[in-house]
């Protein structure tokens, strides 16, 4: 029988929690006996989407049985789905809400499907987390990713739901890097209403973002307000074991939220879908999960 192979295409190999989409594709591939090609977009969804017709277009050997990707841009790409269906290619959409799934999977073929975390209720963690840690109130700094994402946004969305209304919150955007971050802190600290600001925390829609913010701060040269912005909370999300949970355990984040990555269980949905003729439902979800729990949370003198 002739091995199965899977493009699992990624959105920037500068990020840990895309590293840990990469790792679970590739594991899951071994444990499967199929071929699992990683690319990377560079965070540029041209790239992406040039990557991505390439290997639709290229001649029928050669061909991927199955795309799995998470999608840089907005769209999700829908005229290479519709494409890469029409070829007898599989699809699969990581943590993105691509709305022509519904459309396609009527007279696809191939399995067409969609995995992701539940972001509202990833954000709505995020909220308890807050308030867990500051019972009395007080304000938080949000660093979140692109607004243009789903992720981002249902992480919003769900962190106010769940915030309660004595906790203010300051936005800052990111690009889901560390450096990203660390340059929009870098640019809120030059401002001049940043120093009469008073955070009791920071909130990053990512685990590398928090870094990032931290980072900026560390370079304040008054040791003083240095010393004040690094004791105060750090709470990121994705909880990597190598990175977001390392990070928790050492105490440069105080806590963050684990996602477990999607590729892996996207990639096992296609082999079963192609190989044993399962069906697939149009959308299925990992579970999140605070990192210490909630009842952990020691809070702090807001």
């Amino acid at each position: 029988m002739r091995k199965l192979k899977f493009l699992v295409s990624l959105m920037t190999n500068d990020n840990d929690y895309q590293i840990e989409q990469a790792h679970a594709a590739e594991d899951a591939a071994r444990k499967l006996g199929v071929e699992a090609q990683i690319l990377f977009a560079e965070n540029d969804a041209i790239t992406q989407s040039t990557q991505i017709l390439r290997a639709i277009q290229a001649p029928e050997k050669d061909r991927p049985d199955a795309i799995i990707f998470e999608p840089v841009g907005a769209t999700a790409l829908p005229q290479a789905a519709r494409a890469a269906v029409n070829t007898g290619i599989g699809w699969a959409v990581l943590n993105r809400d691509a709305a022509y799934i519904a459309e396609i999977r009527t007279s696809s073929k191939v399995p067409v499907f969609e995995v992701s975390s539940d972001q509202v209720e990833v954000g709505r963690i995020a909220g308890r987390q807050c308030a867990a840690l500051l019972p009395r109130g007080g304000s938080v700094l949000y660093i979140q990713g692109p607004s243009q994402t789903t992720v981002a946004k249902g992480r919003e969305t769900g962190l106010h739901d769940a915030l309660p209304r004595s906790i203010h919150v300051s936005v800052l955007r990111g690009q889901w890097t560390e450096e990203s971050a660390q340059r929009a802190v870098r640019s809120w600290l030059s401002l001049s209403t940043s120093r009469k600001a008073i955070i009791d925390l920071v909130l990053s829609q990512n685990d590398a973002m928090a870094i990032g913010a931290r980072k900026a701060f560390q370079e304040l040269p008054n040791e003083l307000e240095r010393e004040r912005w690094l004791t105060i909370p750090f709470l990121g999300c994705d909880g990597v074991p190598k990175t977001g949970q390392v990070w928790v355990r050492s105490g440069l984040l105080t806590a963050t939220i684990h996602i477990p990555p999607s590729s892996g269980q996207a990639l096992e949905m296609i082999f079963n879908a192609l190989q044993n003729n399962q069906e697939v439902p149009a959308r299925a979800f990992t579970t999140a999960s605070s990192i210490p729990s909630l009842e952990e949370l020691t809070p702090t003198n807001a």
